[in-house]
């Protein structure tokens, strides 16, 4: 097996992890600007979502990839596979972004609100604290799934190395 194959579940596992720490941070973010109607930019604050993709290979991943050749005591020990075969080697996930929702802000009658418009609507941001919520619960769960896959892949690898 190719050595940059060992450590991918490490790093997806790893990134994935990061990616939704971020996007935890990002929706608690929303949620504590749900009611701000007056921002540095102007306006009402304006929901952020996280976008992610694919991370590029590791500084490390190409190093093993380009430099590195497996050695073997015997010949039928380890197969003939190129380290970079057909096959890719996953790399893990990124936010590539922090994007503003392009949905209009909510308008609101109040007209004794300061930010009220000469109609007495204001511009609340465009959150809806529930969805947000719906969110965040799904961030936590893919970060705890995250966590639990490098779990079992440090239990793995220190299981190997028992034998």
């Amino acid at each position: 097996m190719p050595l940059g194959r060992i450590f991918s579940s490490l790093n997806i596992s790893a990134t994935g992890l990061s990616a939704q720490r971020q996007r935890m941070n990002t929706i608690a973010q929303n949620i504590a600007n749900a009611e701000t109607t007056r921002t540095e930019e102007g306006g009402p604050y304006r929901r952020q979502v996280v976008v992610t993709s694919e991370a590029p290979p590791t500084t490390f991943y190409k190093y093993i990839e380009n430099k590195l050749h497996m050695i073997r005591s015997h010949g039928s020990h380890i197969e003939d596979e190129p380290i970079q075969g057909t096959t890719p080697v996953p790399t893990g996930t990124q936010v590539s972004e922090v994007a503003r929702d392009p949905s209009p802000p909510r308008l609101v009658y109040d007209p004794t609100h300061p930010d009220a418009n000469e109609q007495g609507y204001v511009a609340k941001p465009n959150i809806n604290v529930i969805t947000e919520m719906v969110d965040m619960i799904s961030a936590s769960r893919a970060y705890e799934a995250n966590l639990t896959a490098l779990n079992a892949n440090k239990d793995m690898s220190r299981k190997a190395l028992e034998i």
